[in-house]
């Protein structure tokens, strides 16, 4: 499958400094398909010097000849999707559809809208007697997880360099061989060399060299909460600007008013997709006392049509299953109720979990308070609108969440007194242009859009 040594660094692929190579296991069958350098230190600094050489040109380069490059990255994305698309089915487990339509499909339109920023915004304004000017911060260190490889990479990569910046890419362990490909489109784009670097490796390896290297100007990291703050720390300590996108666990809050059928249906489907492995899905569902036992019949009901293997695929690694069985032994060891699935593995072969709801979930039980990242939904009763304010606002997360209501004003109003940084709206449909980020440990900075683009500029102003 592989057809390069892995480290793609100054516009040409090269050999690792080192001899250890990391194994890319595919989670449907427990096989292990190929291997990827183990990225040293020593990789990460001549990709940072690569880049650093890039920067004064591709910086200086005009906007639209950076949406041109954009836009070809684009197309080429486009002729191997076919191949993307296979390429994370086989390395993270997703079923073939979901890995088409959502794992390619999604990231490529992404950087179609960024190849149209980049032509379009406005880098200069006039304020009174000043010029303000919008620069690309430098080099960007970019970190990605493996649970949207592709759709992450894009999510970092596109603005900043629409922005102007460069980037060493340091994908996911687990998640690698999407990170080549993406490369071989960059190369075949024609972006110069040194623009873009991508360096394979381990996180306490290869991601800590980038984040501790002095060439580089911002750290935009997504992953865990825990290693989000080590990275903050890490990069406050020399002034570098950070860009974190962490965990959540996200209520669906559904109103006395809403039809509840919809909300319940939508509301577990929203957690099976990827496995219940995405950040923002609303594990928490919160229902009012006097529809609460309609609510678990409908959800158990519902999440037994989400058969494991066919339209929910394994999780990504034997580390993250035992991590997701963990959490549902001990929701039931705090006293919450199975309703649908539970911790006993469903085939033989690989790492897989059955789709699971728990009823009689309150809202200091650790599966109510901390990130499972699996197919889990808790749901939770509440007594008032105040007290389901409460609940939802009551984790150290803020990075999405859903509200029902058959009044929209209704729900709009919910809504925003919710300490999250997006809400779907009776079950509005995702936004590609709409920034997307959290409050609260939740992370800083955001994705997507204008807003995603910003976090690549930084502010001159000249006055006259």
């Amino acid at each position: 499958m592989k057809a390069h040594d892995g480290m793609y660094i100054g516009g040409e692929w090269r050999s690792a400094a080192g001899q250890d190579t990391i194994a890319v296991v595919n989670p449907v069958d427990e096989q292990v398909i190929d291997h990827v350098p183990a990225g040293t230190a020593e990789d990460v600094d001549s990709a940072v010097h690569a880049a650093r050489a890039a920067l004064p040109a591709w910086s200086a380069t005009p906007p639209a000849e950076r949406a041109a490059k954009l836009t070809a990255l684009r197309d080429h994305l486009v002729a191997r999707k076919d191949e993307i698309a296979a390429t994370i089915s086989a390395e993270l487990g997703a079923p073939p559809a979901f890995a088409q339509a959502v794992h390619t499909g999604l990231p490529i339109a992404i950087a179609g809208s960024y190849a149209e920023l980049a032509a379009s915004y406005a880098f200069e304004e006039k304020i009174g007697n000043s010029t303000v000017y919008q620069e690309p911060v430098g080099v960007v260190g970019a970190i990605t997880p493996w649970n949207y490889p592709l759709y992450q990479i894009v999510n970092k990569v596109a603005p900043a360099l629409a922005a102007g910046c460069t980037v060493v890419l340091k994908p996911a362990e687990d998640t690698p061989l999407t990170a080549q490909l993406f490369a071989e489109a960059v190369h075949e784009a024609g972006l110069p060399a040194g623009v873009f670097n991508l360096v394979t490796g381990l996180g306490p390896v290869a991601g800590q060299a980038l984040v501790e290297h002095e060439g580089v100007d911002l750290v935009s990291f997504t992953g865990s909460t825990a290693v989000g703050k080590t990275i903050g720390a890490t990069a406050g300590a020399a002034v570098k600007r950070v860009a974190l996108e962490l965990g959540g666990k996200s209520a669906n809050v559904i109103l006395p008013s809403a039809d509840l059928a919809k909300a319940v249906g939508v509301g577990v489907a929203n957690v099976m997709g990827n496995s219940g492995q995405t950040c923002s899905a609303w594990t928490r569902m919160l229902v009012h006392a006097d529809q609460y036992d309609e609510a678990v019949e409908l959800a158990s009901a519902a999440a037994a049509k989400y058969t494991v293997g066919d339209r929910v695929g394994p999780l990504v690694n034997a580390k993250q299953l035992a991590r997701v069985r963990g959490y549902i032994e001990k929701g039931v060891q705090e006293g919450a109720r199975i309703v649908a699935g539970g911790p006993e593995a469903p085939l033989e072969q690989g790492y897989y979990v059955t789709p699971t709801v728990f009823a009689d979930v309150t809202p200091e039980m650790t599966i109510a308070q901390e990130e499972i990242f699996g197919p889990v939904v808790s749901i939770i009763k509440y007594v008032d609108e105040d007290d389901a304010l409460r609940i939802a606002n009551g984790t150290v997360y803020g990075l999405a969440g859903g509200v029902w209501a058959a009044d929209e004003a209704e729900a709009v109003a919910f809504a925003r007194r919710m300490d999250t940084g997006q809400v779907d709206i009776n079950g509005g449909r995702f936004n590609p242009l709409a920034p997307f980020g959290g409050y609260k440990q939740s992370g800083v900075g955001r994705e997507l859009g204008v807003h995603g683009l910003t976090e690549y500029l930084q502010t001159k102003s000249l006055q006259f």
